[in-house]
């Protein structure tokens, strides 16, 4: 008698061709595909049957409903593993997940160069002072050069919150240049830090002595608003603010005040409360920012990568292996079981 296959549900379209590739090369895995203007209603219909769930990422690509719920779990009685588009899980909750045993799989890594190159760019762009200089250049408004004379990278200090794949690959690359980094991560030790290039300090070290300062913490309940107000104050004069981690990270109205005072000198943000953000947002008609809309780790490559990764997780959860980067790996064994009670798992 053939087994079962396991199912696995996504949201067209594919973060990537290669995920597609990845799963229907394996002959125990079906893939069930949800378009991308479903109902919730129907969309909770398809996944029902799924024991995965591969999940945008972004809070505004997916409908409110699809987020990984307690209250979709509930809904979702076969569902036991879901896996994010990409390092972030802001649609999916942990702690509903691990009490419902459905385990929760990130691609921790996968983009960490793409954002590390997007990051470092966004801070010469700022130093150099080119989006200024573009919009004079355009407008006739040029009076001389040195009203737009920039600073180099080299030989400053950039401070990294959170020095975890994205962070470690952006030391890396600001260490090659030249700059003294400094890193703030409450769970990476001192030897992990100087490992990564960088040397391990408080935040108010961290702010009082940074040029730069550049995000790669997680949000959670200890980043959320991290960056306020009081931060911003406590950041040095002139310096340049930049982040490709998580929008509600840095409360984006104090920001605008801080530039607007001329306290922070320039902004590169690729991550925001609304995203994209509104066309109308403040912090977008100020000559000293750059924007993107969270496309730091979108590349060809990146994408490729955290795509195999994403479908490699399902395959071997498939195959009665478990998860590769569980972020709640203690539901693992109880996964397997519930698994096995439904005819796969090993084969």
């Amino acid at each position: 008698m053939r087994k079962p296959l396991f199912r696995v549900g996504f949201v067209e379209p594919a973060m990537y061709p290669s995920f597609i590739e990845a799963i229907t090369a394996d002959p125990a895995i079906e893939l069930v595909r949800i378009p991308v203007d479903a109902s919730v209603d129907e969309a909770v219909r398809l996944l029902r049957d799924c024991q995965g769930f591969c999940v945008k990422a972004s809070r505004d690509e997916l409908p409110k409903g699809l987020h990984v719920s307690a209250e979709l779990l509930a809904r979702l009685p076969n569902l036991s593993l879901a896996v994010s588009y990409g390092a972030g899980y802001d649609t999916i909750d942990l702690a509903a997940c691990t009490a419902a045993g459905v385990a929760v799989v990130n691609q921790s890594g996968g983009n960490a160069r793409a954002v590390a190159e997007h990051v470092v760019g966004m801070m010469l762009v700022l130093l150099k002072r080119i989006p200024e200089a573009h919009v004079a250049t355009r407008a006739g408004t040029v009076a001389a050069r040195e009203d737009l004379m920039g600073r180099e990278l080299a030989n400053r200090t950039v401070g990294v919150v959170g020095i975890g794949n994205a962070g470690g690959q952006t030391a890396a690359l600001l260490k090659a240049i030249g700059c003294k980094v400094l890193a703030y991560d409450p769970y990476v030790d001192a030897a992990a830090c100087v490992a990564r290039g960088a040397t391990k300090v408080e935040l108010a070290q961290l702010l009082a002595e940074s040029d730069v300062v550049t995000l790669h913490c997680p949000l959670n309940n200890e980043t959320r608003g991290l960056f306020d107000a009081a931060r911003f104050s406590a950041m040095r004069k002139g310096a340049i603010f930049v982040s490709a981690a998580r929008g509600s990270i840095h409360d984006e109205q104090a920001l605008h005040q801080a530039l607007v005072s001329g306290h922070i000198a320039g902004a590169g943000l690729d991550v925001w409360e609304q995203e994209p953000p509104p066309a109308d947002h403040p912090l977008l008609h100020l000559p000293m920012v750059i924007a993107s809309p969270h496309t730091a780790g979108v590349t060809h490559e990146s994408r490729d990568r955290v795509a195999r990764m994403a479908a490699q997780a399902f395959i071997d959860v498939a195959h009665g292996q478990p998860p590769p980067r569980c972020l709640n790996p203690q539901v693992v064994p109880a996964m397997q079981r519930r698994l096995g009670e439904m005819g796969l798992g090993r084969r």
